[in-house]
């Protein structure tokens, strides 16, 4: 007996290790080995490799599936591996390769090599891998080599957590990003949006068929949880086209490298290019646009540029010193006319009347475009502490049977989640599960008639069992459905605090003679006690000589 304690202390001891993420555990591993390259160069070497030993794991498994089946002779055909949505690796590009020379000096110019290699194979990579990166970092070779060495670790973590290579290495792509995001801060990260906050358009929105486009695409998370959603609610990932455009080119590679590890294919365009100035889905007419453009962004426009643009036709022209209303104009024009958008802004975009941009909000709620309105805690973004809010646009608030929609027609939702979040670190907060069930079921409650006591359609693809989360009428401090009058009434501000008041405050039924009776006491105890402390202080000052 005496004996059994100790036989114990091992295993609960493991219970702990093992209660630490499989991503941090690789992420703890590779970062040991940061120092030589700055951390905006570092996460494109460990990206891309993480990159390079997905692409090869699923080759190798197509290569021996053609092989168990007697296809040999076939196993070098670029077209037997497309038709699965696989990528064609010649030999020098396959992990195993790397993986045999990782200990040589030279170990750099053969990654450089196999992803070269990659893409020459593969025309859905173009201009998606770094080119000739790995040998230019001059990094050092040994480290190189660990950092192999740790990436090689991911197949024996996906056996261990019983998940597939492909969802494995999606979730270390995806915790690298944001990880990437909060350790650059504001040097940095511009090309990650919180996970918590695109899951929220995604389930606020719903996408789940039809064309989905994002003009700034940043690494591609809005696109990846749009598939996740769809996924999640028993869609068809075939149902959805994906379109998008990224500006930064290391970022451009960056989202292609991340939907392809994810068996997603989409237009991202032919290169990197400034939306504004080189539109790459000139014609495009989308059914979702989710987007998180930069914030306030300055000189976006010389003043003589772009005064035309067809994309601002029937609403003023967005000024050159804030592109926010240049954003908000360029997803109008690309919507469907049934489309819907939500979209990232800071809260100054709710209520500027800087050089017309009063006047172009004015107008986007006199054309009737606005649905819904957030705003949105602190401390969500690892890059930026300017307060944010969400925009929800719609073409068309008539009621939909078919989607199961009531008329909204001169309504706006507006949602106060200020108070919501939680913090994950001192200077880090997450919107919970719950906090977006809350905000995304008030939103599809109002959207779909269960709404003050209504209940005029109940086709919404989150109702479950016939009940939704969330509020179902107007909640003092957190929802109000607000006419046209009433925004019209408040100079076309769309802040939700102007609209949703103060939260009641519940009374606990104490009369409030007694309570003051109470609060009088503990007050002139306080008075009492201060009195003494007083005396002391004087009597000390006296003994050093200080006395009057």
């Amino acid at each position: 007996m005496a004996t059994e304690p100790a036989k114990k202390a091992p295993a609960k001891k493991a219970a702990v290790k093992n209660a630490k993420g499989f991503e941090e555990t690789l992420w703890d591993a590779a970062n040991k080995l940061r120092g030589s390259v700055e951390s905006s160069e570092y996460k494109h070497i460990v990206l891309s490799l993480i990159f390079l030993k997905f692409i090869s794991d699923k080759f190798e498994a197509r290569r021996q599936e053609m092989m168990d089946e007697g296809q040999g002779d076939y196993v070098d055909m670029v077209e037997f591996y497309t038709m699965k949505n696989v990528f064609y690796l010649p030999e020098t590009s396959r992990w195993s390769h790397i993986l045999k020379h990782a200990k040589q000096d030279d170990i750099a110019v053969k990654i450089d090599t196999a992803l070269h290699a990659i893409e020459k194979n593969n025309p859905a990579l173009r201009g998606a891998l770094p080119d000739n990166y790995f040998s230019r970092l001059g990094l050092d070779a040994a480290k190189l080599a660990a950092l192999v060495d740790t990436i090689n670790n991911i197949e024996t973590m996906a056996n261990e957590c019983h998940m597939t290579e492909q969802d494995l290495v999606g979730r270390v792509y995806e915790y690298f990003l944001g990880k990437f995001a909060a350790s650059e801060g504001k040097g940095g990260g511009e090309f990650y949006t919180p996970k918590s906050i695109v899951t929220l358009i995604a389930e606020m929105i719903e996408p789940y068929r039809g064309k989905i486009y994002d003009p700034c695409c940043g690494s591609g998370g809005m696109f990846v949880q749009s598939i996740k959603f769809v996924n999640s609610h028993n869609g068809n990932q075939k149902d959805i086209s994906i379109y998008g455009q990224e500006y930064t080119g290391t970022t451009y590679k960056l989202a292609k490298m991340n939907l392809a590890i994810r068996g997603i294919s989409g237009n991202l365009g032919d290169v990197a290019a400034d939306t504004f100035f080189k539109d790459q889905h000139p014609d495009l007419k989308a059914d979702y646009i989710m987007a998180n453009p930069p914030f306030n962004q300055k000189e976006w426009r010389a003043a003589n540029e772009l005064t035309k643009d067809p994309r601002w036709a029937g609403y003023t022209v967005p000024p050159t010193g804030n592109a926010n209303y240049a954003w908000i104009l360029h997803m109008i024009a690309k919507l469907s006319e049934n489309g819907t958008a939500g979209f990232v802004l800071a809260n100054g975009s709710m209520s500027s009347n800087t050089s017309g941009e009063g006047d172009i909000r004015r107008e986007i709620i006199e054309n009737d475009l606005v649905d819904c309105m957030i705003a949105l805690p602190g401390q969500l973004f690892y890059t930026t502490q300017i307060p944010v809010c969400l925009w929800f646009l719609t073409k068309n608030k008539k009621a939909d049977k078919e989607r199961g929609f009531r008329s909204r027609v001169n309504q706006t939702l507006f949602i106060d989640a200020r108070q919501m979040g939680t913090m994950t670190s001192r200077i880090h907060k997450e919107l919970t599960t719950e906090d977006i069930a809350e905000i995304a079921g008030t939103y599809h409650n109002w959207r779909t008639g269960k709404w003050n006591g209504e209940y005029a359609a109940q086709g919404s693809a989150s109702i479950a069992g016939g009940r939704m989360p969330g509020a179902t009428e107007d909640k003092a401090g957190f929802c109000k459905s607000a006419t046209f009058d009433e925004i019209e009434a408040n100079d076309f501000v769309l802040t939700p605090g102007r609209y949703v008041g103060a939260a009641e405050i519940e009374d606990d039924g104490i009369p409030f003679e007694t309570k003051m009776a109470e609060l009088s006491q503990t007050l002139y105890q306080q008075m009492d006690e201060a009195e003494k402390l007083d005396a002391v202080i004087r009597k000390n000052l006296e003994v050093l000589g200080y006395g009057r």
